[in-house]
């Protein structure tokens, strides 16, 4: 005789007028008298990115020493609690196929090889106004993404309005203003709205159209309330390790639709020159945070296991005065005093602050029998290694456990590229950033023999 447990199913969603409420991972969804029942639920593999615009100080972001032994240096300082999740990678460099460091659309280029490899494309060649290739996120979002509600989440800090224009040497905006590709002529939108995030986690009522929802906000109600009687009646029938899960997932998805409705309330003050439309949180640190806690619960949730976030599109000369950082971020990267050397600090640090703030929430947020941080490879990084264009030598950190698969605590310092004298000079050898892709992706379950301009796997 075998006897079973009844288990709640894995895609299990609480449905009330104009809300879903997908339920976290639990215990209760493992089927009795299988090996999983005797542990915690099996988790799920999970990868983001998390895009920095306009390079760094580079020499205050690299480690001065390699291995294990290595200290974080002053860019990377307030991710020190998580030093033993982290690796740091040195050496990796674009696809750059002859181009130099002042090659036409730098910044557009920078962003668009970043996943894809590919460079772009002008406006009036072969007929179409952009081209790159499928992006290394959408890859997985084909393999991890079959059996989630969203194959994969595009975020940003700013909002695309100009994606239709040129912005960078002729090139279109498009280029700049994501990091994500579906295809060769099919760029992502990056969304900025956590109201339109949102909704889009939670909302079934078919429309994020801005009129609907703001007829919905003057009912001055929830959008979770339609849902919490059938919370209540599910957490009858859960053990206690789930009752507590669901309670801690409950409140926060609640905290984070309060901090939307307080943001929206403020929308009608008037704003820091920015370029932040209304509805969303006036200050950087404020925006970024509400942004983080939407990926936690995306993927606490099991809505999407696939995110790409930019903290700002590539040409961005966003204002930091909070922080006490005078004048715009892309203008400050291109001068060389010590004054803008410092400045630049300033934000550079700032956004790894935020980026520790995300780092404590995924590891603060039990997943399987880890958490969160344990089963997603998270990229932090740019595109160029600074504002004066370098595709060389690159900055990134990989972050998490990988499902076991990434082992942290270590600074690997590969092969590097090198250029001539002049930012005109053309850039050799190194070793490519789609190496680290081909890599991650076997990873994540996915082996590939090349792709892009890889020469082979890294040692990882």
């Amino acid at each position: 005789m075998i006897i079973t447990k009844r288990a709640l199913a894995r895609r299990t969603v609480l449905r009330g007028l104009g809300a879903t409420l997908a339920l976290p991972l639990l215990d209760g969804m493992v089927p009795a008298l299988t090996a999983l029942s005797q542990t915690a639920a099996k988790p799920v593999r999970r990868f983001g990115v998390v895009y920095l615009p306009n390079g760094v100080v580079i020499d205050q972001w690299t480690p001065a020493l390699d291995g294990t032994q290595y200290a974080l240096s002053p860019i990377l300082q307030p991710l020190t609690p998580f030093q033993n999740r982290l690796v740091v990678l040195s050496g990796l460099s674009q696809n750059t196929n002859g181009l130099t460091a002042r090659s036409g659309a730098v910044h557009g280029r920078c962003a668009t090889k970043f996943l894809t490899g590919a460079i772009p494309r002008p406006f009036g060649q072969e007929g179409n106004d952009f081209r790159a290739d499928i992006s290394i996120d959408q890859l997985i979002a084909r393999e991890l993404g079959q059996d989630t509600q969203l194959g994969s989440l595009e975020l940003s800090l700013e909002s695309g309005d100009k994606g239709a224009g040129t912005c960078d040497g002729g090139y279109s905006c498009t280029y700049s203003h994501t990091i994500a590709w579906r295809g060769p002529t099919t760029p992502l939108p990056m969304e900025h709205n956590p109201r339109v995030v949102f909704e889009r986690l939670f909302g079934d009522d078919g429309t994020t159209d801005s009129v609907a929802r703001r007829a919905r906000l003057a009912t001055n109600r929830s959008l979770l309330d339609s849902v919490l009687e059938k919370v209540t009646d599910l957490r009858h029938g859960l053990g206690p390790r789930d009752a507590a899960k669901l309670d801690e997932y409950v409140d926060a998805v609640r905290d984070v639709e309060r901090r939307i409705q307080a943001a929206e309330a403020r929308s009608t003050t008037e704003l820091p020159a920015i370029d932040q439309p209304a509805g969303v949180p006036p200050t950087f640190a404020e925006h970024a945070r509400l942004m983080f806690d939407l990926q936690v619960l995306a993927y606490q949730s099991d809505l999407t296991r696939v995110i790409t976030f930019m903290v700002g599109r590539e040409f961005s000369s966003r204002t930091y005065p909070e922080i006490g950082a005078r004048g715009g971020h892309h203008p400050l990267s291109h001068e060389h005093s010590a004054e803008s050397r410092e400045q630049l600090i300033k934000i550079n640090v700032h956004h790894t602050e935020q980026f520790a703030y995300y780092l404590d929430r995924l590891q603060s947020t039990p997943d399987g029998d880890g958490s969160l941080l344990d089963h997603l490879i998270l990229y932090y990084g740019a595109g160029m290694a600074e504002g004066d264009h370098q595709p060389w030598n690159l900055p990134l950190v990989l972050a998490g456990g990988g499902t076991s698969q990434l082992t942290g605590g270590r600074h690997i310092r590969y092969a590097e590229a090198t250029s001539g004298a002049s930012a005109y000079s053309s850039v050799e050898g190194g070793t490519p950033l789609a190496n680290l892709h081909l890599t991650v992706l076997e990873k994540l379950g996915m082996r590939l023999d090349e792709i892009h301009d890889s020469t082979g796997r890294l040692e990882l």
